[in-house]
C-alpha cells in the first residue's frame, strides 16, 4: 500500500540525510564498531547539517520543526545502512532529552544548553536506571538534598547511553524519601562537575559501538537553576514523556524491520541453493509474504501514532502497544532474516549479523515487553469497570 505519511518537504530532507549518511557513517561505521566507540566529529558534522535539534526553536539553534516525521526520517536512513548505535545516541538526545528541555526548562536553561546541542557540540544523556532499578523507577536510590543555594547528588546509574560521550546529563533522583513517587526530581548535571565520574562503557551483546556507561555521583553539587521542571514532579515529568519515548524505539524497530527485509530479499534473489534462487524455493517465499505483510500492517500503525504524537493525542496506551509489539516483530524478522541468509547471516560483515545482535536490547530498554502489557491490561481492566 502507498504511504501518505510524507510529503516533499520531508523527501527533500531525506535527500540530504542520504548524502550526511553515506559521507560521514559509511566510511567510519565497521571502525566504530571495532573501537566500540563513535567518533564525537560525526556529532558536530551532524549539527552542521541541522540533523540535531530539529524540533528546538531557530532562536536557540534548532530547525524550529517539532515533527516527528523528520526524526522518522532519519532513522530509517540510519537503519538503511545498519547504524544502529549512532542511531540510539540520536535518539536519545533527540527523543527523549530534548523534549525535558523544551517543555520544562527555564529560559535561561536553554540558552545556557540548547544551542551546544543543536550544534553536536554538546552530547546529552538520561540516566534514570539504576543496578537496583530498571522499569520499575519508583525503586530508585539517588538521592538530591538541599544544601545552602544548591542540591548535592549521591548515587549511581547504570545502562547509560551516550553515557562516555554526554556533556549534560539529566538524572532522576529523590528528594524526598517519604513521598514515593511525588518526591522526585529531576536535576541537569555537566560534565566537570566535581564528584561527578564515569564507570566503564559496558560491553554490551550488540550496538557495540554505542557508549552505554556507568555513572556515579558522589557529593555532586550544582545549583538550584540546575533543577528541572518542578522539585517533587521527576516521577511524573518521566511518565508524560513516555509516549514519545517508546514511540521513538517502535518506530526504530520498524525502520531496522525494513532494513532488514531490503537485505534479505536481495541475497534470496543473488543467492543460489540446487540450481535455483533461494527466493524460489516455496518455504522461502512464504516466509517472505508473512514477513513483509507483518512489517507493512505494522508501519500502517506506526504512521498513525506518529501523527498522533504530532497532534498531541498519543496516549501512554497506544505508545505501549506500538513499542511491544514492533519491537518484538524486529528480533522475529531479523531470526528469520538470519536464517534465510544461511551461515553468512551468522559473519559480521554481512548486515543482518550485526542486526541480530543490536536488536535484543529492543525489547528490554524503555520498558521490557512485560511492563508494556501491563500498562495495557490495567487499561483494559479499566475499561471493563466503566462498561
Amino acid at each position: 500500500m502507498q504511504r501518505t505519511l510524507y510529503d516533499r518537504d520531508h523527501q527533500d530532507f531525506r535527500a540530504m540525510v542520504r548524502q550526511f549518511v553515506a559521507r560521514e557513517v559509511v566510511p567510519n561505521q565497521q571502525r566504530w564498531e571495532q573501537e566500540r566507540l563513535i567518533d564525537r566529529s560525526v556529532w558536530t558534522a551532524a549539527g552542521r547539517q541541522g540533523l540535531l535539534g530539529i524540533a528546538v526553536p531557530g532562536e536557540y539553534g534548532g530547525a524550529g520543526q517539532d515533527d516527528f516525521r523528520y526524526r522518522s526520517v532519519v532513522k530509517e536512513e540510519l537503519a538503511r545502512v545498519g547504524a544502529a548505535s549512532l542511531a540510539a545516541g540520536f535518539a536519545i538526545q533527540d527523543d527523549i532529552v530534548l523534549p525535558y528541555l523544551l517543555d520544562l526548562a527555564t529560559d535561561e536553561q536553554k540558552q545556557r544548553w540548547l544551542p551546544g546541542i543543536c550544534a553536536g557540540e554538546a552530547v546529552t544523556a538520561i540516566a534514570m536506571t539504576e543496578p537496583g532499578a530498571g522499569s520499575d523507577l519508583q525503586g530508585i536510590r539517588a538521592t538530591a538534598r538541599r544544601d545552602g543555594d544548591g542540591w548535592v547528588i549521591d548515587g549511581a546509574k547504570t545502562f547509560i547511553t551516550n553515557g562516555i560521550h554526554a556533556d549534560l546529563v539529566i538524572v532522576l533522583t529523590r528528594t524526598d524519601p517519604d513521598a514515593g513517587a511525588k518526591g522526585m526530581s529531576l536535576f541537569a548535571v555537566e560534565r566537570d562537575t566535581p564528584g561527578f565520574t564515569r564507570g566503564r562503557k559496558l560491553d554490551k551483546v550488540g550496538l557495540h559501538a554505542q557508549d552505554t556507561a556507568e555513572l556515579f555521583f558522589d557529593g555532586v553539587r550544582v545549583p538550584a537553576a540546575n533543577l528541572i521542571g518542578t522539585e517533587g514532579q521527576g516521577f511524573i515529568h518521566l511518565v508524560e514523556r513516555l509516549p514519545r519515548e517508546r514511540l521513538s524505539i517502535a518506530v526504530a524497530a520498524q525502520c531496522a524491520i525494513e532494513a532488514a527485509l531490503d537485505w534479505t530479499l536481495d541475497y534470496c534473489a543473488e543467492r543460489t541453493a540446487f540450481g535455483q534462487p533461494i527466493r524460489d524455493f516455496q518455504h522461502s517465499r512464504f516466509l517472505l509474504a508473512e514477513l513483509v505483510t507483518e512489517a507493512e500492517v505494522t508501519r500502517a500503525y506506526l504512521d498513525s501514532a506518529i501523527l498522533a504524537l504530532n497532534a498531541g493525542t498519543l496516549t501512554a496506551v497506544d505508545a505501549a502497544k506500538a513499542k511491544w509489539w514492533a519491537t518484538e516483530l524486529q528480533t522475529k524478522v531479523v531470526d528469520r532474516c538470519v536464517q534465510l541468509h544461511g551461515g553468512y547471516g551468522y559473519m559480521l560483515e554481512y548486515p543482518i549479523a550485526r542486526a541480530f545482535l543490536d536488536s535484543r536490547i529492543q525489547t528490554i530498554y524503555g520498558g521490557t515487553t512485560e511492563i508494556m502489557k501491563e500498562i495495557i491490561g490495567r487499561d483494559l481492566a479499566k475499561r471493563k469497570a466503566v462498561r
